[in-house]
């Protein structure tokens, strides 16, 4: 795998034990990506005194967690409309609230703990380059708007205010939300890792769980038990027993470009590094990063059946030269820049596309995810309304709609 963003990081990494006996634990978490590390730190600073440790197969940062797209957004899969079918028009408001409310939750938390990871704040670019584009764009805008958002939450763009975020020719119509930023996604994961150690919680990696049970984790030759066991794998859940139809590991990949020259950031005027995406139906995102790259992503690789994940997977010849001719179609400057790095990795997406927060205080199973690729920020709301659940403070996290929400398993 060749990540843009494992290789651009300069630290060095810390070096942590494997777990090879057996351990008792007030809380433990499987998988130390942004669901098990977020879901640490907010336990920690509700009690302090919790012992709390986390689990990884790999090493921090191995999954989606340290490969994504870098967009820490406040939007989720699944749309206003659809959460008011399942539940109510309040419940819809409230959940997309404290969604866009967790960029100012992240950027506080970086600032205070001192994690940096290239946050910047520039918000989203949706554009559209076909009359069919520019009506999905205009009904995402009309949409947030019936539910009482306004236009500094999402609005439409003039031709020449979308030109002069990001010249893309062609444009039929563009919208603007302030509610994302662009991230180092390795960094992070890096950088949280850190501050939760210091808060006291262990972190054991290339520590492969087999078997969650109520209260009982199981691994090849240790056993560890606990108060609350939860599970924050989401790609890689299928390689957990009994859980191998839970989330469906479906892959996305991403390229990134030499650092743009000066000259050529002025040709496409991308100066406040927003993020975009288009309203193409294979969906692609996009980032300039901090050094002036552009990154760019696609999804729309085929599913591996029996939720199978392979390293061989994280590369796809096809989707990469597609992902490539997207992005040369997008940014024509970008052919005369060398792709520079190719890679993949798994998402985890829940049959009904809707992401959970679950917990049962009878058994002591708890579980995060479901993102289909929106976890970046996710994951950090997912964390503080389980952390609330678990120490059951009553906090109004812990009535959004996504609590305990139920999702039927694949098929195969």
């Amino acid at each position: 795998m060749n990540s843009y963003w494992h290789e651009s990081v300069t630290s060095t990494e810390v070096e942590r034990d494997s777990l090879n006996s057996d351990l008792d634990l007030d809380i433990a978490i499987v998988g130390a990506g942004y669901s098990g590390l977020w879901t640490a730190y907010y336990v920690k600073k509700l009690k302090p005194d919790a012992r709390v440790a986390v689990i990884e197969s790999n090493n921090v940062g191995f999954g989606a967690s340290g490969r994504n797209g870098g967009w820490c957004s406040g939007f989720l899969p699944m749309t206003l409309s659809e959460i008011e079918k399942q539940h109510n028009r309040q419940a819809a408001i409230e959940m997309y609230s404290q969604s866009f409310a967790t960029i100012d939750e992240i950027e506080k938390t970086l600032n205070s703990e001192k994690i940096d990871c290239d946050f910047h704040r520039g918000g989203t670019i949706h554009g559209a380059t076909n009359a069919v584009q520019r009506s999905r764009v205009v009904e995402e805008v009309e949409e947030l708007h019936s539910y009482g958002f306004s236009e500094d939450d999402s609005r439409l763009l003039t031709l020449e205010e979308s030109q002069a975020r990001i010249n893309i020719s062609g444009l039929f119509a563009a919208s603007y939300t302030p509610h994302c930023a662009t991230i180092h996604p390795k960094k992070l994961v890096l950088g949280l890792a850190k501050v939760v150690e210091r808060m006291g919680v262990k972190i054991y990696e290339n520590s492969r769980v087999t078997e969650i049970n109520p209260r009982i984790i199981k691994l090849k030759n240790t056993t560890v038990r606990a108060d609350v066991v939860v599970r924050a794998t989401e790609g890689f859940t299928s390689l957990i027993k009994r859980h191998r139809r839970t989330l469906a590991p479906l892959y996305s990949y991403m390229v990134a470009t030499e650092p743009l020259t000066k000259s050529q950031r002025e040709e496409i005027s991308w100066h406040n590094r927003e993020t975009y995406h288009d309203a193409r139906n294979m969906i692609i995102y996009v980032q300039i990063t901090h050094d002036g790259r552009i990154a760019f992503g696609g999804r729309g690789a085929p599913y591996h059946f029996g939720s199978r994940v392979k390293p061989s997977y994280d590369n796809h010849d096809e989707i990469h030269q597609r992902i490539i001719s997207s992005m040369h179609e997008v940014f024509p400057v970008t052919k005369d820049l060398e792709v520079t790095h190719r890679w993949g990795g798994p998402l985890g997406v829940p049959r009904d596309w809707q992401p959970s927060v679950n917990y049962d205080q009878r058994s002591g199973l708890a579980s995060l995810g479901g993102y289909v690729g929106d976890g970046v920020a996710a994951t950090n709301l997912a964390a503080r309304t389980l952390a609330h659940l678990m120490v059951g403070d009553d906090h109004p996290l812990t009535t959004l709609p996504w609590v305990n929400h139920p999702s039927r398993k694949w098929e195969v």
